[in-house]
């Protein structure tokens, strides 16, 4: 019996096995999955590195100086900026480049990671960066801020300069990615709108 024309035909490529190549290749991103199990290590050893500065703050709490102690709790949130960088990464990328996490509904599921993708993921490290840069900035600043005496420890304010610079090109650099990614989506509504405008125009014609 043939098939009429009001009988949907099967999705295609459902329920089939897929070819070998390209099974090899959709396959090959589990190669990434040692990557971020090694970036999970990375963030223990920050964890340890966390407890060690944070023993050091309590142990001298009474022989540190005002500036000492503000110069810790910073390396503190440095290292936690850093972990929450890890994090964005490992639960970021693996949702988006491996495999779903099937998180949906879960008390514990990060806000941000309901809509992340390449884009939003990229915007987000970027930031993350900028932040820690932040932190390091701020403790330059800190510790360089009697250059030319004995107190200014190894900056120089070349040094200081240079990373100055470096910091605002981080913040240009998040400003551009965040530009091209706005031209992208504005470029993707634009032709989903011209698209559903030319689909409601064929409804038309047939009525």
């Amino acid at each position: 019996m043939s098939m009429t024309p009001e009988t949907p035909l099967p999705p295609r490529g459902k329920g089939g096995a897929m070819r070998p190549i390209p099974a090899l290749i959709f396959g090959s991103r589990w190669l990434q999955l040692p990557l971020y199990i090694g970036l999970i290590v990375a963030q223990c050893v920050y964890v340890v590195l966390f407890l060690k500065e944070l023993w050091h703050l309590i142990a001298h709490s009474f022989d540190f100086s005002e500036q000492q102690i503000m110069l810790v709790v910073l390396g503190l949130i440095d290292v936690v900026m850093i972990s929450n960088l890890l994090v964005m990464v490992i639960v970021g990328g693996y949702e988006t480049f491996v495999s779903r996490l099937n998180l949906q509904g879960h008390p514990d599921e990060p806000e941000w990671l309901s809509h992340v993708n390449a884009s939003v993921l990229k915007i987000k490290l970027a930031m993350a960066i900028i932040g820690i840069s932040s932190i390091h900035l701020l403790r330059t600043f800190i510790e360089a801020g009697a250059l030319g005496s004995s107190r200014a420890g190894n900056y120089t304010e070349t040094g200081v300069m240079w990373q100055t610079i470096i910091h605002t090109v981080f913040i240009l650099s998040a400003v551009g990615i965040a530009y091209v990614d706005r031209l992208s989506n504005l470029a993707t509504e634009e032709a989903r709108r011209q698209g559903a405008h030319e689909l409601a125009g064929g409804h038309g014609k047939h009525h």
